[in-house]
């Protein structure tokens, strides 16, 4: 009889350790560990009680059960829920020393918590904080390190599929690049057309993916394998960054026109291609992604320069300290750092997913946003 058997993931960010017995007359206790960003699949070992160890893989699918299962079990472990519960706990003493007039410990440690640029992250304004982040399908809270640490990568592209992929998001680069007038003399008014018009375009292809694999579904009747929620966030994430940048910017009609027409276009191209081939849209969305992690780091780069001198001290928008939980302060170079790892984040799963095939399990639990 088998004493212990171990299940190891692919590592990467926002790690998950959970445990979960596995209903076996052979095999008892089991620890489970998975990664979020787990793209391969997991390797079963066993171990006997005389020491010998056999070990084989096993279906993404089999061990991804457990781990939907367990993760939801052990939601109130996690660092980030303690986290959350301190500060409201800190919170709830701030309010209640001011009600009495008198300030301590409690209102300080709110502040070092919720401070902007710290050490441990952006921060988190209590104000902001609640049982399920708020009404959106993530919320991505980043670290300061990791935010300062993401810089462009480049997938190399081997198979056909990638080559042509590449290709396309060459093209549209380009074509992109002479729409919303990005050259070398860039300013505020050029940057937020910028970056307003291809967070119109960025927001469509994990839309059109998510609706059509849940036509999908209801069609067949079978469940998706965990795609449609992964392809929806990316979608939604997208939207937040455009209405992130209108509250910087309201568009004329002829910007407006420019978009309806745009989108009018890449919906049905995507459609069109998603049915087709799915594998293809992801390589290109992937390198899509990439494109867009340059544009923010050179944002980013003329930022510090003192290039673009209207946001050096200009706040990041009410809408953007809620959703990436920057704290109170935070200011736009804060808010570009975050925007440019959604879009780091966005690159890495849609590269991975251009290597499953489209009934393979999606490897990203909920919520999966950092690159390893």
């Amino acid at each position: 009889m088998l004493s212990r058997c171990i299940i190891k993931g692919v590592q990467g960010p926002g790690r998950g350790l959970v445990m979960q017995a596995l209903a076996s007359a052979t095999v008892s206790p089991c620890i489970l560990r998975t990664s979020q960003l787990a793209a391969t699949p997991l390797e079963y070992g066993a171990e006997t009680r005389g020491g010998q160890r056999l070990i084989f893989e096993a279906p993404l699918a089999w061990t991804r059960g457990f781990a939907a299962q367990a993760q939801e079990a052990h939601e109130d472990a996690s660092p980030k829920k303690a986290r959350m519960e301190y500060l409201r706990k800190r919170a709830a003493e701030e309010e209640s020393n001011h009600q009495d007039g008198t300030s301590g410990e409690g209102e300080e440690a709110v502040r070092q918590a919720v401070r902007p640029g710290g050490d441990e992250s952006f921060g988190v304004p209590p104000k902001h904080i609640d049982d399920k982040g708020g009404y959106w399908l993530m919320q991505p809270v980043y670290k300061r390190e990791y935010v300062e640490s993401v810089k462009p990568k480049h997938l190399e592209p081997k198979t056909i599929r990638q080559k042509l992929a590449l290709a396309a998001i060459t093209t549209v680069r380009w074509t992109f690049d002479k729409v919303t007038g990005y050259g070398p003399e860039m300013n505020e008014q050029k940057w937020l057309r910028r970056i307003v018009f291809l967070e119109t375009v960025a927001g469509v292809p994990g839309m059109v993916g998510g609706m059509l694999r849940h036509m999908k579904s209801l069609r067949t009747m079978k469940r998706d394998n965990a795609w449609i929620h992964t392809l929806l966030e990316e979608a939604e994430n997208e939207r937040m960054h455009l209405l992130t940048f209108m509250q910087l910017r309201q568009p004329g009609p002829i910007f407006r026109g420019m978009v309806l027409a745009a989108q009018g276009v890449f919906f049905n191209f995507m459609f069109i291609a998603y049915l087709i081939s799915p594998r293809w849209v992801h390589s290109m969305v992937g390198y899509l992604e990439e494109e867009a992690v340059h544009t923010y780091t050179r944002c980013i780069k003329e930022l510090d320069e003192g290039k673009i001198p209207e946001w050096t001290d200009k706040l990041a928008p009410e809408i953007a300290v809620k959703y990436w939980a920057l704290g109170e302060g935070a200011k736009m170079r804060d808010l570009l750092l975050a925007v440019r790892a959604d879009e780091a984040g966005h690159s890495h799963v849609n590269h991975v997913l251009s290597q499953l095939k489209p009934d393979e399990p999606n490897p990203f639990a909920p919520g999966s946003h950092e690159v390893p």
